[in-house]
């Protein structure tokens, strides 16, 4: 074994390709063939999107354990350990199983360099073959077409949604997004597509390579059933079998994670041929995701973490603030990547946040700086206090936090980590 430690393997991971993104199959497909992981027993579900794709992985995740299915799902990227990426049967793979795992691609790889990603995304599909479980659920990292997950052939491709992020690999026009995400359906295999404004090109890739095509707004629906009051106090799902017969679901609980992620996860479970749980109510209610819309109470203050770094994250995080607003004032804590659409992202927020504390992320070379933060809220017309790390803005904002404020720590996964490891 080249390493002892799964620090040392990641440390050497990182620098052993030219670039940390390298879009293309043909690498990892070859190492995965040397170790014969792309013929897999497991079921496999891919599930790509700009938002919304954990959510429906932990969905789907809940969804078979509770009917006794076996499933391992992969992830990313992590908050606090590398391990959260890969999950047998909802418990994460050990240190020693990741080394084990690293050192036999290692082994296969012989002269082929692959990047950091890579390297995770075949440790996954090598971990969770050799668990033999029923159900394999892989996130795409990045786009879908070229991502290292799609060298296996899905059952079942969802598409969650479709934004512009990642301009840089993906470029900004909306129908070249789509069709790169839609790149993991496979021809008479299902097509999931939650997103009811997705371009058309998502639905013409799938018809073109012979896919069997289920859209919401078309075969799959969500309807928001209002109370007294006009606010949603249930949702029903609606929905297909597998064979074609209507399946529907009434109301269920309204969800911690998005809507239409957690509809496609449970549309996804019903196209493997599962039948839906008769307590589903209950189940779906109880599903979240560290991270996603997480309260937490930290020092006596309710503390909101979500990693929304895109504009179309924000401006769903800007509705669940304006559906659920605290009683007193809202405090936010903010850190971004420098290559975001930085304002994109800040100016949903503004209406709804009265103090804003923005923080460097320590330790991350592609972070935006405080100062740079600061401009792009001045020129949004708000004005913020700058900290020099994700901790002293954190405690800046507890502290000065009232008895009935909120505090709102978001715009990265690194900065959301970062919080994590200070409130544990």
């Amino acid at each position: 074994m080249r390493y002892n430690t799964l620090h040392e393997w990641l440390s050497w991971q990182e620098q052993l390709h030219s670039s940390e993104i390298d879009m293309g199959l043909e690498r990892v497909r070859e190492v995965a063939q040397r170790l014969q992981l792309l013929v897999p027993q497991s079921k496999v579900v891919s599930i790509a999107g700009t938002n919304g794709k954990g959510s429906c992985v932990a969905t789907l995740e809940a969804l078979c354990l509770d009917q006794n299915i076996t499933v391992g799902t992969f992830t990313s990227p992590h908050l606090l350990r590398y391990n959260e990426r890969i999950r047998l049967n909802a418990e994460e793979v050990s240190d020693q199983q990741l080394c084990e795992s690293f050192d036999r691609i290692d082994r296969a790889r012989k002269e082929i360099s692959l990047t950091y990603f890579e390297f995770g995304t075949l440790a996954a599909i090598d971990l969770i073959s050799r668990a033999n479980v029923e159900v394999m659920v892989l996130e795409v990292g990045l786009g879908g077409r070229l991502d290292a997950v799609n060298i296996m052939d899905a059952d079942v491709g969802v598409v969650t949604s479709i934004a512009i992020d990642h301009e840089e690999w993906l470029g900004t026009d909306i129908s070249v997004i789509g069709h790169e995400k839609a790149g993991i359906y496979r021809p008479h295999k299902w097509a999931i597509c939650a997103d009811e404004q997705a371009p058309t090109s998502v639905a013409d890739y799938a018809h073109d390579i012979g896919a069997y095509w289920v859209a919401m707004g078309m075969s799959m629906n969500i309807s928001v059933d209002d109370d007294e009051t006009g606010a949603g106090s249930s949702w029903s799902w609606s929905g297909v079998t597998e064979d074609g017969d209507a399946l529907s679901l009434d109301d269920l609980p309204m969800p911690n994670l998005p809507m239409p992620s957690v509809a496609a996860a449970i549309q996804a479970f019903a196209l493997l041929g599962y039948s839906l749980p008769a307590k589903a109510s209950q189940l779906l209610g109880g599903v979240g995701l560290a991270g996603r819309a997480e309260v937490r109470r930290f020092m006596g203050v309710e503390v909101l973490l979500d990693v929304a770094h895109n504009p179309a994250a924000s401006e769903l995080l800007a509705e669940k603030l304006a559906a659920n607003p605290p009683h007193g004032k809202l405090l936010a804590v903010v850190g971004l990547m420098a290559d975001k659409d930085r304002c994109g992202v800040l100016g949903p927020l503004v209406e709804h946040v009265s103090d804003w504390k923005v923080a460097d992320i320590q330790g991350n070379p592609r972070a935006a700086t405080r100062d740079q933060l600061v401009q792009d809220l001045r020129s949004l017309g708000a004005e913020s206090i700058a900290f020099e790390s994700v901790e002293l803005a954190l405690l800046a904002a507890v502290k000065a936090a009232g008895d009935y404020d909120r505090v709102l720590v978001m715009g990265s996964f690194f900065t959301v980590a970062q919080a994590l490891e200070i409130m544990q």
